[in-house]
């Protein structure tokens, strides 16, 4: 096959390029959750990955650049699934079954046994990539504590909560809902993570406690 065919630069060279990097990324997710940093070395990722020491290098530099790319992509992932995917409340909805629905969403997709590891890896490594942290903490719960003060904003604005500080009601919505299990699942470990009909029923009591405190018109739940 000629170099006219398939010249080095073209579409088939980028594709190949892009599926490298893709069975990189995710031999290294595997490698780093199961070891840790420390525990973790590039021949390992190379060899699960299919492809050279040298190809890995080639695409992210050091092993901490590949680390902060795992960090940050399976944290910005875990946010846009939550809250990029959920449609904005109409008239129509019921408000507290929207906000159930939300917030089942988010516990459920926190608690993934591969974020909980995440989250226990970057903590164990704070002080080392303290950067890191950071990056946990933007991508998680500061991102869906301004995603929920800008909802509960709007609503508000529509009459159907009573909340005049939006980041504030933010993040007692957040605490009420993620605190416990996710306090739960982060110190005992997986099979402490509740099944989803627990789940469920957790965010229905903290949607309701939150709603007797916000709650207004249509938004409050019946008596």
């Amino acid at each position: 096959m000629s170099d006219t065919q398939n010249p080095p630069g073209g579409a088939e060279g980028g594709g190949r390029s892009a599926r490298k990097r893709r069975a990189i990324l995710d031999a290294a997710r595997e490698v780093f959750l199961r070891g840790g940093y420390l525990g973790t070395n590039m021949d390992e990722i190379a060899a699960l990955s299919g492809v050279s020491k040298q190809t890995v290098y080639k695409h992210f530099g050091s092993k901490e650049s590949l680390f902060v790319e795992i960090v940050t992509g399976m944290t910005s992932g875990a946010g846009d699934t939550v809250h990029e995917r959920l449609p904005e409340p109409t008239e129509d909805d019921d408000l507290a079954e929207y906000l159930r629905d939300y917030a089942y969403r988010q516990l459920t997709v926190v608690l993934t046994p591969d974020l909980m590891r995440l989250r226990r890896l970057v903590i164990g490594e704070v002080a080392r990539f303290p950067e890191l942290a950071r990056v946990l903490h933007e991508n998680g719960p500061a991102r869906a504590m301004r995603a929920m003060a800008g909802l509960f904003e709007r609503l508000a604005g529509s009459g159907r909560l009573d909340v005049a500080d939006p980041a504030t009601a933010a993040s007692h919505f957040n605490w009420l809902v993620m605190a416990e299990p996710v306090n739960r699942a982060m110190l005992l470990g997986d099979e402490a993570v509740p099944p989803p009909e627990e789940l469920r029923r957790h965010a229905e009591e903290g949607v309701r406690v939150f709603l007797a405190a916000y709650g207004r018109g249509s938004g409050r739940p019946a008596e």
